[in-house]
């Protein structure tokens, strides 16, 4: 037999008692309907209350480049400066800067100096021989003296909270894991860094770290021969943010162990390559202005499609966070893989590095 339960209550108005407002309470009822009058609904309304949207792009500003120096084979860093001299906008560990380069390409690079000093910035950039440009453009063209543009800083690779920390570099990658390894270390906290690299000659800023004694293992592969990331995996404690940036060849086999290795342990990656196209199909882009359609494999993404009938087109992260490559959708249905567009600007945008076609054509304004 089912039976129910009423907490004894059989007649919520027979115990009712008439509610008798004090003297405070219909003041301050007074004083909202007020409020409500003069700052919502008034013309002065949009004046006095005037919006204060958060800053999701960071700060655009013009920088100047006091020093480029060689750190490393086919390395250079760069210190930025205000040229008033003033200070620069915080940061924390993990932060980059869009650089907006002469010739209109815009890149990505981590900050790896130290967060505490705002009179500067620093990035470091490796040379990529049959890359796109971005590195060639500023191995070969800049110099001290010379202003850039910048957009940030941004973070996209926050240090998170944790009792202790392995941080897993390869080359270049140990741009953003500077500046943690700094902060761990100011802070007392139980960290370790592994270096990878091809020779200890392409590996930037082996002599910074090596003040942290017992605490960075360097093992270049013409000396300890290629990593096995799951033997490095193996040596973060229990529990332990795991902090990973390097190519590709690193990046997938530590998701695939990370959880059996380590189960309550978290794994934090940033990488420098487009991301795969997963469960990808063919689809056509017909781009408005050109007056031509593009076909888009189902294992490439629309940027590279389009890139092919228009070199120039406005891009760069390729992962879906900058949104420079963002463009008007002017009909079809679009499969939105990004995490940066809100609901509104999905309704007629997508970022074509990412997102796809949920069916059919898609037509856009390039």
């Amino acid at each position: 037999m089912m039976t129910t339960h009423s907490d004894g209550i059989d007649d919520p108005a027979s115990d009712r008692t008439e509610f008798e407002p004090t003297r405070a309470l219909r003041l301050a009822a007074q004083a909202t309907v007020a409020y409500r009058h003069v700052f919502a609904a008034s013309r002065a309304a949009s004046w006095l209350s005037r919006p204060n949207p958060v800053r999701n792009n960071g700060f655009g500003m013009t920088l100047t480049i006091d020093e480029v120096r060689q750190e490393a084979e086919d390395v250079v860093s760069l210190t930025l400066t205000s040229p008033d001299g003033g200070t620069l906008p915080s940061w924390i560990p993990g932060a980059h800067l869009d650089v907006f380069l002469p010739s209109g390409r815009q890149r990505q690079y981590s900050l790896c100096g130290d967060p505490d000093d705002l009179s500067s910035y620093r990035i470091a950039v490796r040379r990529i021989n049959g890359g796109l440009g971005g590195s060639k453009e500023i191995h070969e063209t800049l110099e001290a003296g010379d202003r850039v543009r910048i957009r940030g800083p941004r973070n996209a690779f926050p240090l998170v909270t944790a009792d202790s920390y392995l941080f897993i570099a390869g080359g270049i990658g140990i741009t953003p894991i500077l500046p943690m390894v700094r902060k761990c270390h100011e802070r007392g906290q139980s960290w370790r860094l592994v270096y990878l690299g091809r020779s200890r000659t392409t590996m930037p800023f082996l002599d910074e770290l090596a003040r942290y004694t017992g605490r960075v293992e360097v093992r270049p592969d013409d000396e300890s021969g290629p990593p096995d990331i799951t033997e490095i995996l193996t040596t973060a404690e229990p529990g332990a943010a795991v902090y990973l940036c390097g190519p590709t060849p690193l990046m997938t086999p530590a998701r695939g162990v990370m959880h059996t290795l380590n189960p309550t342990g978290s794994l934090h990656t940033e990488r420098f390559s487009a991301l795969p196209v997963v469960d990808g199909h063919r689809f056509d882009v017909r781009l408005a202005k050109q007056g031509t359609t593009v076909s888009v494999a189902e294992d490439e993404t629309a940027l590279t499609a389009i890139r092919r009938e228009i070199p120039g087109v406005a891009y760069s992260c390729q992962q879906g966070f900058c949104g420079t490559c963002r463009v008007r959708v002017l009909a079809g249905d679009v499969e939105h893989r990004d995490r940066i567009l809100t609901d509104a600007e999905r309704q007629d945008s997508m970022l074509i590095c990412l997102s796809r076609s949920a069916g059919g054509p898609l037509v856009i304004d390039l």
